[in-house]
């Protein structure tokens, strides 16, 4: 298993201490500190099965600022990603094949729950 991190997140942390509490090994990636690439993040999004708009935080100053009413494709968004991680949702949840924002907390037990 393994959960993409932001410490300073509330979500994020209630996820991170639900696997904690239920003694479960797994690896952390503070995405912020270490970014995703472009390769990481596509097997990642690949997991999730959401396009990669669908992992956008449009209440980032980031996306407000250079992305906000832009049309941009898959690799565009991607790249955006790559290059501006704060835009990232968390958290992300990764259990074998399958991936989960944490949000709510429910998708990430439900995760946890699947065989």
């Amino acid at each position: 298993m393994k959960i993409y991190h932001n410490s300073r997140c509330s979500k994020s942390r209630d996820s991170y201490n639900l696997l904690v509490e239920k003694g479960l090994e797994f690896e952390t990636v503070e995405y912020l500190k270490n970014p995703l690439t472009k390769k990481e993040l596509t097997a990642l999004l690949k997991k999730l099965n959401i396009p990669a708009s669908a992992l956008i935080r449009k209440g980032e100053a980031d996306y407000k600022e250079n992305f906000k009413g832009k049309e941009l494709s898959e690799t565009e968004w991607i790249d955006a990603m790559v290059n501006y991680p704060k835009l990232i949702e968390r958290p992300i949840i990764v259990k074998g094949n399958k991936a989960v924002i944490g949000r709510p907390i429910e998708k990430v037990i439900e995760l946890l729950d699947e065989k």
